[in-house]
């Protein structure tokens, strides 16, 4: 089982290509992807028109890991369910991640020197997908009944803490 890399390795925004193949016989330029951990983008009962919006929005531009969006997601839903049953409110993420992440892994341990290449074509394997986030982006939007405010921006400042931004309930 593969470690994880540190979310600080990914937070700063890079721009590289990320186009990936949808068609067999057309090639990309990226191959061998991870899927997205995303699970679902929209939880809840859209259809149902409800008075109270509430956003989460990105204080600064960077980048989140798709692992570190399914987690916020999980958490806002979880305390949603828990506090509303699961038909009453409606949860969304607005970002989806693009940036296809990639990494140079190390060997270490003896005789790791005479087994890799160290910098010299240091192009990396993908592990994973990213979302780009400009400042003042929103990310998340949650929508409750009249008199259940408070869950919801409870919801949306626990899925906050997850992401490797400051953010703000709007």
């Amino acid at each position: 089982m593969s470690t994880i890399r540190p979310g600080r390795c990914y937070r700063n925004p890079k721009r590289a290509y990320t186009r990936i193949s949808t068609r067999r016989p057309r090639k990309s330029y990226i191959k061998g992807v991870p899927g997205s951990k995303i699970v679902k983008f929209e939880v809840g009962k859209p259809k149902v028109n409800y008075p109270n919006v509430f956003t989460l929005v990105s204080k600064e531009r960077v980048q989140i890991r798709h692992n570190a969006l399914e987690s916020a997601r999980t958490n806002a839903n979880k305390y949603l369910v828990n506090k509303m049953g699961k038909e009453d409110f409606f949860l969304k993420v607005l970002v989806y991640p693009h940036q296809v992440m990639r990494e140079n892994s190390m060997a270490t341990g003896a005789g790791a020197d005479r087994l890799q290449e160290g910098m010299r074509r240091s192009f990396g394997k993908p592990i994973g997908f990213a979302a780009v986030v400009k400042e003042g982006q929103e990310l998340m939007i949650v929508k409750v009944p009249s008199g259940k405010e408070n869950i919801g921006k409870e919801a949306l400042k626990r899925a906050a803490h997850k992401l490797p931004c400051p953010c703000q309930i709007v």
